[in-house]
């Protein structure tokens, strides 16, 4: 079951009730852990760049789309290499900041998987 999340600041994210200070992975069975961002941090310096790596790992058989909160400020981008990969899988992925990504995430139909960075 998809949990709901209640609201996001700069540093906190709240799903179901429960802040979490970190940056989050909702999976399609609603599970809610932290986001691998090293995945991603090895290869660019950053967590603002989704790599590869790190879309291999959040990808699951039988999501339809893949909702990223970019950050308070919108800062999180994909990689070319973690697009192409999601294109192959058939996935869309829909990136925007992570105020409006919840409001997507909220309203979202079908099999989703949320992945929310909630600094910058």
């Amino acid at each position: 079951m998809k949990p709901h999340i209640n609201s996001t600041s700069f540093g906190s994210i709240t799903v179901a009730g429960e802040e979490y200070s970190h940056d989050i992975l909702i999976r399609l069975d609603g599970t809610v852990s932290k986001r691998k961002k090293k995945l991603s941090k090895e290869i660019y310096g950053t967590s603002h760049v989704i790599s590869l790596a790190e879309a291999e790992y959040v990808y699951e058989e039988g999501v339809e789309i893949l909702i990223i909160g970019s950050g308070q400020s919108d800062q999180v981008r994909l990689s070319d290499e973690a697009k192409r990969y999601l294109k192959e899988k058939k996935v869309e992925a829909v990136l925007t900041r992570t105020d409006k990504a919840i409001k997507l995430w909220n309203e979202a139909q079908g099999k989703a998987i949320g992945l929310f960075h909630i600094t910058c």
